[in-house]
């Protein structure tokens, strides 16, 4: 772990709690609450500083030869089966059903509601669920035989994760802009180890105080802590950490990760000779990294340090 210091010229807000920081929010027209825990509108301003960083993310990866890909919020439940998503991420999956009765079942239904009953068991699952994280949709695109190069991909897309919380950077509905390589394993571990430094640089330009920490990632129950240990000795995940809601325990903004050849065996990506690739991917919060903002330097974006503001919208 890196040392933690803010940048010159800058010092650590006096407080850290999550309420009065939710309610800063709130109170500036930043974000706007819809009633349920993870979820809230956002704001004319706070959306003026997610479209300024994540367009210097995507600057930076169109830079490196990025392809460019859009995808929708939602992804076959093919997909997440194919990646194993319900064995190792259950409590995080967002499943889409939808109503296909006949006039009875629907008025069923309505009296259901209407009584303030639960009426989930009255619809049936769909093709289709929650989209959990940016890159699964890129990884079919990487099937068959890579060029020496490998192949660079960069996306932005809604995510969902079931883990209601009052903190307001823990939310169900948020946005990630990801790059995702694929190659050599060589060739990824360079790009990851690349993207951290520069992730790091790109951060403290803004004036945040980043720390940087081995990271794993959230798996379930018991044989998930086993996971999440071998990934941590391995150094597989790297986070970018910057003080929101505390001090002590900090905020991931962003993360750097390699898969070694776990999808690329799942999707027969190859090499030129043959063998297997491997792939790796580095995603930045964007509503994480906009509420860090927000936190170091303030709810009102005219009070925030010119050269934060000249590297924004420069």
């Amino acid at each position: 772990m890196t040392n933690l210091s803010f940048p010159a010229g800058l010092t650590a807000p006096e407080s850290y709690d999550v309420e009065s920081f939710y309610q800063g929010l709130v109170e500036h027209g930043l974000i706007m609450p819809v009633g349920v825990q993870g979820a809230f509108g956002r704001g004319e301003e706070f959306e003026k500083v997610v479209e300024r960083f994540n367009q210097l993310v995507f600057e930076m990866a169109k830079a490196d030869g990025a392809e460019v890909c859009t995808f929708p919020p939602v992804i076959s439940r093919k997909l997440l089966e194919k990646v194993h998503y319900l064995d190792n991420f259950p409590h995080l999956c967002g499943s889409i059903h939808s109503f296909v009765g006949n006039d009875a079942a629907a008025r069923k239904l309505s009296e259901t509601a209407h009584a303030g009953q639960p009426w989930g068991d009255q619809l049936v699952e769909t093709e289709l669920v929650m989209t959990p994280t940016a890159c699964y949709p890129v990884y079919p695109l990487f099937s068959g035989t890579l060029p020496p190069e490998g192949r660079l991909v960069t996306v932005m897309n809604w995510i969902f994760r079931h883990e209601p919380s009052p903190e307001p950077t823990r939310l169900q509905s948020f946005r990630m802009r990801e790059i995702i390589r694929a190659g050599t394993l060589d060739q990824v571990m360079d790009w990851r180890d690349s993207w951290l430094e520069r992730g790091v640089e790109l951060l403290t330009s803004l004036g945040l105080p980043v720390d940087s920490d081995i990271a794993n990632d959230p798996f379930f129950g018991r044989a998930g802590k086993i996971l999440a240990s071998g990934q941590r000795q391995a150094k597989l995940k790297f986070e970018l950490l910057v003080p929101v809601i505390s001090l002590q325990n900090k905020t991931a903004v962003a993360s750097f990760n390699v898969h070694q050849d776990h999808f690329a065996t799942m999707f027969d990506i190859r090499q030129a000779d043959g063998s297997v690739g491997a792939t790796a991917c580095l995603g930045f919060g964007l509503e994480r990294v906009v509420m860090a903002l927000f936190r170091t330097h303030g709810f009102r974006i005219e009070d925030w340090p010119q050269s934060v503001r000249d590297r924004l919208w420069a």
